[in-house]
Order: structure tokens, then sequence, then C-alpha cells
């Protein structure tokens, strides 16, 4: 198992809905919210670290996603495409690690090319793992742990099979402590269904466009007076949250 970095601090995992939503209430088309979706992330990810977040997951594209009208799909990935090229210098700049997790067969050839290219030239960063999940499904990801498992002949075990579900064999990565979801809703959607097994969760009524930094302080600052048991009775709230 790879040695795992970013052992401080939160996990968090964010969900991104609302961009046609928003979109929407403004007479745009959803690929309007989407590009507001996409400038959003940028301040999130600059926010992040100074919060307290030293591994940050979005959900970008479900494998459900694929599902929607293929003029919003084909939008998505040259924003995927845009975001990687434009991100790649700030990234670097403020020592961010960046990883896409999920399958890539389905994408295209050069997508893939630029995911490696972002990945491998971020692969130092220190300050803070941002982790994108892009044609992401936790399920999935769990059939794709179990195979692995099953090839390798290692013995199965909680922590055998969480070196597999990046879908990036051998690197493992700590559990969500607080997952946030925008736009309303109240439901995972198949995302880090193994990973969030203990996470607290937080569904924040901003569409994503409008969740900015100060809405992500409130969360952190919600999520730092919650009583976490993991099962037992000692309190254990993450203490270094507690100056947020």
């Amino acid at each position: 198992m790879q040695t795992q970095a970013f052992s401080h601090g939160l996990h968090l995992a964010l969900i991104l809905d609302g961009n046609g939503r928003w979109a929407t209430q403004k007479g745009l088309p959803r690929v309007a919210g989407h590009r507001a979706g996409a400038k959003n992330v940028r301040k999130i990810v600059e926010a992040a670290p100074d919060l307290g977040v030293s591994v940050l997951t979005l959900y970008a594209f479900s494998a459900d996603n694929w599902k929607r009208p293929g003029y919003e799909v084909s939008a998505l990935m040259k924003l995927f495409g845009d975001y990687l090229r434009s991100e790649v210098n700030r990234c670097l700049q403020n020592d961010v690690r960046m990883s896409i997790i999920g399958r890539r067969d389905r994408l295209s050839q050069g997508l893939v090319q630029q995911i490696e290219y972002a990945e491998a030239a971020t692969a130092g960063g220190q300050r803070m793992h941002l982790r994108v999940a892009l044609d992401y499904s936790g399920r999935d990801m769990l059939v794709y742990a179990a195979q692995q498992l099953q090839h390798s002949g290692e013995t199965i075990s909680r922590e055998s099979l969480a070196c597999y579900l990046s879908g990036q064999p051998g690197e493992a990565v700590r559990d969500v402590d607080l997952l946030i979801r925008t736009g309303g809703d109240q439901r995972l959607s198949d995302f880090l269904l193994w990973e969030c097994a203990y996470a607290e969760f937080y569904f924040a009524p901003q569409l994503w466009p409008d969740f900015g930094p100060e809405a992500l302080r409130s969360a952190i600052q919600d999520f730092a007076h919650r009583d976490r048991r993991f099962g037992g009775l000692q309190n254990l709230r993450h203490a270094e949250m507690a100056a947020v």
C-alpha cells in the first residue's frame, strides 16, 4: 500500500448539485450553469486548505450522467478538459495534488491524456489532495475493487479493499469526515458509499454556483460542533477544527 499522505485535517466530499437549476432560474441554458459551477470550484478549492481540509473529493460527473442529452454531456466533457488545462498551474502554485477517480475507458483519448498529464504534473503537491470523481459510481467501484482483489489473490479485508476503491491500485484514501451536498436534495447518489460509512452529512440549500467560501466555512463550523462517536461513547470530534 502506498503511504498515505494528507493524514491530518478533514476529508471533505462535495456533491456539486444545482448547476442546471441555477441556469434555468436565470433564463440561461443549462450549460451556462455548468460554466458558473466550474468557476465556483476554483473558489472552493482555494478556500478549503485554510479551513482545515486536506483531502477534497468533488463529484463532478456520475456514471448515470451519461443518460443526459448528448449536447449537455459533450459540453461537460469539454468543460472538464478546459478545467484541467487551466488548473494545473494553479495547483502547482498552491501545492495541491490533483487526482481523477472513476472510469476512464468511456472518456475520449484526449481527455484521458489531459488527466494523466495533470496527475503527473501535480503528484508532488502536499498542501491538499484534490480528487475529482468523473464517470464515477460508488457501487461500480466496489465491484471493481472486489474483482481486483480476486485476481490478486490478496486476503480480503477492509484495508485491502480500500486500496482499490480509488481506481488507482495501492492507494488507499481515508474515510470521508464531512459530506456536503448543495441544491437542497438529501441523498448520496451513488457517491463514495464505502468511504462515507461514518461521514457527517450537511445538506446546503444553495445551488452549487451560489455555494461560496463563506457557505463552506459555515458548513465546517457546523461539523466542528458535532459529536462523532463512531459507534462508541467517547467524543471523537476533530479537536483541530474547534478553532475554525
